[in-house]
């Protein structure tokens, strides 16, 4: 059951191409986000579809499969955990951020 304190599944589309980085350290990162829709009807009965959006970062061979394979559009699956971090802008203002860091990655789409 520890292997649930934070994981977390999600499929959904890709909105953009991701971005890939490689660093000085010779280690490969993906950066994308997916979106998630869920739909219910609302007190009118109205079909109402409610998207979510996640930024998700991969590593290592799980960000090599992204640059090779995933695309814009894409319907795949994640699973990783929930981290959030804060970082600085130019201006000194300090943001925050909420990332899954995907271990493992299936695609959907042909």
């Amino acid at each position: 059951m520890s292997t649930l304190r934070n994981k977390v599944q999600l499929i959904g589309n890709l909105g953009n191409d991701p971005e890939i980085v490689n660093l000085e350290s010779g280690k490969k990162l993906a950066k994308f986000s997916i979106a998630t829709n869920e739909t219910y009807k609302n007190n009118k009965g109205e079909r109402v579809t409610d998207t979510q959006w996640h930024n998700v970062v991969a590593w290592g061979k799980t960000a090599e499969i992204v640059e090779n394979y995933v695309t814009k559009g894409k319907e795949i699956a994640i699973e990783g955990k929930l981290t959030s971090r804060s970082y600085e802008t130019k201006q000194g203002e300090k943001r925050y951020i909420t990332e899954i860091v995907c271990d493992e990655l299936l695609m959907l789409s042909k």
